[in-house]
């Protein structure tokens, strides 16, 4: 195990970025901890360590320590607003923020979102949560980085794939530049980063987190949720930015529980579906291994494994490109064709790609859809929690990424999405955690619940992180 140094002394304090939001919550509430000392220690490790890794856009350095500033004088006051107030935080640039620029890791400027934030900016703000600034992606959130920007580095090796489109968040989180951050995933891209860089990623129910003010890429696709070092860090992000927002239409309006009390009642009584075919044909040895140990140490904690039969996934990679593809050109209609000189190459053949398909080809991509997500939604009548990897293999090596998209990149990722888009189709929450490790670099679990079940995979990955050690591994810096 390497424990990287995060360690900054301020004021004669040592501040250690490395500990989970709940620690740092409570030295914050009860004085011992200033909100701007840690902030700036923060900022520090950023202006450190981010020329290297590309993890930031953009860094507020002032506007931070204003609201770090804010914090600590209402926590003084008595008006303490919850375990993220004065805790350091960043999101992907692709959430409108109104104090600092938000680009979408691209040439080519949104208006509409200049004059406006994010839902889940707006949360994190009232929670009392510092922002530190916007996290480097993909441009619009795809697969391919504008070649005018530089792509975040994987911590754990530069020539190692950082994760798809919130690989910014990934890089951050895993690196000790923020405590928490805020992802995307379309078809994979909190679980992706996660994963690759050896943190936890929680892709919330659909519509379980506003997607306003977020710029789409595939709009019945996407969903919003926090890249976090532990499970409970993910709990306690949730239950600050989950809930009805009437801005957005597909926004759901059924009450929030309290996700962090939720992850005390253990794992006694809850059934773990384990599909060994499913995680056995699809992965990796050293994955199936990994996995299938963390199910055997649910199992230990007090969870009943079940055998489950995940529904056919054959054709589901192509249908979600389509459906995704065909949904970015709605998104960018403003702008393409008409500015397709400022898009990166990538990127704008993929929206070529979108403007192929047919009505027919939605329809027949919709109708997979459906019959996927039924068929899940008759796994979870046996099973509280479905378990399986993150990624198919360990890493994916940084230069292996197609050029551009065509057909035969379709049929490239047809294997890397048979963990991840199937769950984008069904809309279900998602979490994945690390699990294991070969060759010195981190292997991820994924535990995926039925509609509005953040409950239970909270709960399941909770009990697993208690009874392990693999999210206390650090990347080499």
């Amino acid at each position: 195990m390497v424990a990287a140094n995060a360690r900054f002394r301020l004021d004669r304090h040592a501040i250690d970025l490395w500990l989970p939001i709940s620690d740092v919550a409570g030295r914050i509430r009860s004085g011992t901890l200033s909100p701007v000392e840690l902030t700036r220690a923060q900022l520090d490790r950023i202006d450190a360590l981010d020329p290297s890794l590309h993890a930031y856009l953009h860094v507020a350095h002032a506007r931070a320590l204003e609201q770090a500033r804010a914090a600590e004088q209402e926590i003084r006051a008595g008006r303490y607003r919850g375990p993220l107030h004065g805790i350091p935080v960043a999101v992907k640039d692709i959430c409108a923020t109104r104090s600092m620029p938000t680009t979408c890791a691209s040439r080519v400027p949104i208006a509409a979102l200049r004059s406006t934030d994010a839902a889940v900016v707006e949360r994190l703000e009232a929670a009392g949560a510092v922002l530190l600034g916007k996290l480097n992606l993909t441009e619009f959130a795809m697969t391919w980085y504008h070649p005018m920007l530089p792509a975040p580095v994987n911590p754990w090796g530069a020539r190692h794939w950082p994760g798809a489109s919130s690989s910014g968040s990934g890089v951050a989180a895993a690196a000790g530049l923020a405590f928490a951050t805020i992802g995307t995933d379309t078809l994979g891209s909190i679980r992706f980063p996660s994963a690759a860089n050896g943190v936890v990623g929680l892709k919330p129910t659909y519509g379980r987190v506003s997607r306003f003010g977020v710029f789409p890429l595939g709009e019945s696709l996407d969903h919003i949720g926090p890249i976090v070092r532990t499970v409970a860090d993910a709990a306690i992000v949730l239950d600050a930015i989950a809930g009805f927002d009437p801005r957005d239409p597909t926004s759901r309006r059924e009450p929030v529980p309290s996700y962090v009390a939720a992850l005390e009642r253990g794992v006694a009584g809850l059934r773990v579906g384990f599909d060994e075919r499913y995680v056995g044909e699809g992965s990796a040895p050293e994955v199936t291994q990994s996995v299938t140990e963390a199910v055997r140490t649910l199992e230990r904690l007090g969870a009943t494994v079940v055998d489950v039969v995940v529904p056919p996934i054959d054709g589901l990679a192509e249908a979600a490109v389509t459906i995704c593809a065909a949904e970015a050109c709605a998104a960018h209609e403003e702008t393409y064709p008409s500015r397709s000189a400022d898009y990166g190459p990538g990127f704008r053949s993929y929206l070529a790609l979108g403007t192929g398909f047919s009505a027919r080809d939605y329809a027949k991509a919709h109708a997979a859809r459906e019959a996927f997500a039924g068929g899940l939604a008759a796994l979870f009548e046996s099973a509280d929690v479905l378990a399986c990897p993150a990624m198919p293999i360990v890493s994916l090596p940084q230069g292996l990424i197609a050029a551009e998209a065509s057909p035969d990149w379709i049929v490239g990722n047809r294997h890397f999405l048979r963990y991840t888009a199937p769950f984008n189709f069904a809309r279900t929450p998602a979490l994945t955690l690390p699990c294991g490790v070969a060759e010195d670099l981190p292997i991820a679990l994924q535990l995926v619940g039925p509609m509005l079940g953040e409950e239970a995979i909270l709960r399941a990955g909770h009990a697993f992180e208690r009874a392990t050690e693999w999210h206390r591994r650090r990347p080499p810096l």
